[in-house]
């Protein structure tokens, strides 16, 4: 695909992977429509860090993912959406898991609900990981069974299922991007990666953890928004489900251990329970089978394997050692 000429609607364009998702699309030439959650601050998250030139080249819309009428106007015109608006911290599921159908179930279902409609040319919605549960074989390919173990991940499989539906019923073009345990510049603190770093780079002597010994496999961001791209070129992924990573799994305690390092911390690692998922919520093992985008448009990670986890680690760390992290990560080491 020729993204030049092309309008697409970038829905969470206002957060971590949503941001630089818009920003590679810039780049790319495409007519950029970042629709990012209205507040009254007059702020569009982390777009407000964007490079000036980079943001003055979208097109950018307030609303809330929640509301279709909202969510039609925005996508009126548009020939391509990637919909990345969601909640999506686990944690916060456990105590609000109503919010996360209306935001992850319902608003997904606007979106193909439009889409059919407005007769969208193709649509890309975002999977997670989780939703497979702990690891049954590894890698994990798309026909691992999808095993609700937190009401985030539950909610998920329900957004999945109902953008692939409107595939089967209506023929709406729609692709499903499962990306594993993205990180980079701009993660959330209720993330492990920023969560661990903060603390780290903070000269805390000891650095609180939760659960050790699952492990992940982490994608760099950049890898990640590329993928958004890749997918919604393949025509080959339509009615699809397909799986993104890097190809490499590290526990949590190792992955604590090497930001340690990269950063110069001498920091003891500790358990924290307060961090701990209920046990059955837990997932154990994360590791991503990526046959399928690579059979179907060449699928490969620049930052692959424990080098290329190291130098995205290091491009986080720089990134993190340089904001003014009182201002955007006031709480330090853990945010639900």
């Amino acid at each position: 695909m020729t993204w030049r000429g092309k309008t697409v609607l970038v829905t969470g364009a206002d957060g971590f992977i949503g941001s630089h998702v818009a920003e590679a699309l810039v780049r790319a030439g495409a007519n950029v429509r970042a629709f990012a959650l209205y507040n009254s601050f007059a702020s569009y998250g982390w777009l407000d860090q964007s490079p000036a030139e980079t943001r003055d080249a979208m097109e950018i819309v307030l609303g809330d993912i929640r509301d279709p009428h909202g969510v039609r106007a925005a996508m009126i015109g548009a020939d391509v959406v990637l919909h990345l608006a969601a909640l999506i911290a686990i944690p916060f599921s456990y105590q609000a898991p109503d919010a996360y159908i209306d935001t992850n179930v319902k608003g997904t279902l606007n979106i193909v609900q439009a889409a059919r409609d407005l007769e969208i040319a193709r649509v890309v919605c975002t999977s997670t990981s989780e939703v497979y549960g702990s690891a049954q074989f590894v890698p994990i390919t798309e026909d691992h069974p999808l095993v609700g173990q937190s009401p985030y991940s539950a909610s998920k499989i329900g957004a999945d299922q109902m953008a692939l539906s409107f595939h089967k019923s209506f023929g709406t073009p729609i692709s499903v991007l499962r990306p594993f345990n993205t990180y980079g510049p701009r993660q959330s603190m209720r993330a492990v990666i920023p969560t661990i770093l903060t603390q780290a780079l903070a000269g805390a002597e000891t650095i609180k953890v939760g659960a050790l010994t699952p492990t992940r496999d982490f994608t760099f961001v950049a890898d990640t928004a590329r993928a958004f791209l890749e997918i919604a070129a393949c025509d080959a992924a339509l009615g699809e489900v397909v799986n993104v990573g890097s190809g490499f799994e590290i526990s949590i305690g190792d992955l604590a251990h090497l930001i340690v390092e990269a950063v110069g911390s001498r920091a003891e690692i500790v358990l924290d329970k307060a961090r701990l998922r209920p046990d059955a919520s837990e997932v154990d093992r994360l590791f991503a089978g990526v046959e399928k985008a690579e059979s179907l448009w060449g699928w490969k990670a620049d930052y692959g394997g424990l080098d290329g986890f190291r130098r995205g680690l290091k491009e986080t760390a720089d990134w993190f050692a340089a904001i003014d992290r009182e201002r955007f990560y006031p709480r330090e080491g853990y945010v639900v």
